[in-house]
């Protein structure tokens, strides 16, 4: 009798997981494994019954163009739907659609309401997107300390290009006092995270000595990360550089870049 009731209960709970997955779970898992057509259909079916994050995955595929033509107004059509229910992605995106254009006109307006809907809820890229709005003065009044504040909660949450921006605040003294050292510090922060530019920032920084000692093997280092990502202007900064090296210097940052690992936390 105890088996049967303990095999009862372990059917139950399997036929209850069973039961809690649904067309947006199957749609993560098609999506996960390559087969966008089935994942745009599964996120279609929970899309439709007004699921918000299935509304937000339907968008993102019209807008890459995966499992469906790519077709920005039916992208802006799901984020706008998942968005208007509070959903901090789809008002992300929604944002970026009109600051870019795609699917709508552009509205730099527009992309700023959305972006902050998003930002106030603390997502980390739409905070990076508000600080470049203000940065530039795009929608907005150009404002460097609003930047600076919405890139450093974005930068506090890890965010790299968030970390990166805050540095070149730092290092030309926008919207805060001009400090390299802390300059030096988030562009760090970045380059541990493979941040391409922030990694030939760092170099830059490295190889003039400010906020840090002088020091081309560092630079050189920083350099050739850059580089190996692509990085072009990197790639010409590396090799001037590596004419004011010495042989051991040459061969010391090489052999760093090729051991290099991120910092420990």
């Amino acid at each position: 009798m105890l088996r049967r009731i303990i095999a009862g209960v372990v059917i139950g709970v399997m036929l209850a997981g069973s039961a809690a997955a649904g067309p947006l779970e199957d749609g993560y898992a098609a999506d996960k494994s390559g087969d966008y057509a089935k994942a745009v259909e599964l996120y279609r079916l929970a899309a439709d019954q007004g699921e918000a994050k299935a509304q937000v995955n339907l968008a993102i595929m019209y807008a890459k163009g995966e499992g469906v033509p790519q077709d920005y107004s039916k992208a802006l059509k799901w984020y706008r739907l998942a968005a208007d229910q509070g959903d901090a992605k789809a008002q992300c995106n929604l944002g970026r659609m009109y600051a870019e254009g795609l699917g709508v006109s552009r509205d730099h307006a527009e992309a700023m309401k959305w972006y902050r809907l998003a930002a106030d809820q603390g997502n980390a890229r739409a905070q990076v997107n508000l600080g470049f709005m203000y940065e530039k003065g795009q929608g907005v009044a150009r404002n460097y300390s609003k930047a600076v504040n919405w890139y450093r909660l974005a930068a506090d949450q890890g965010y790299a290009t968030a970390q990166k921006n805050l540095g070149v605040m730092y290092e030309k003294g926008r919207g805060v006092p001009q400090d390299h050292a802390k300059a030096v510090k988030w562009f760090h922060l970045a380059a541990d995270q493979g941040e391409v530019k922030a990694r030939s920032f760092l170099a830059v920084m490295y190889a003039k000595g400010l906020g840090v000692p002088q020091d081309y093997v560092l630079a050189h280092m920083w350099f050739n990360l850059s580089a190996s990502q692509g990085e072009e202007t990197a790639v010409k900064a590396r090799d001037s550089l590596a004419g004011q090296m010495t042989p051991d210097q040459l061969a010391e940052a090489q052999r760093l870049a090729r051991e290099w690992k991120p910092s420990p936390n």
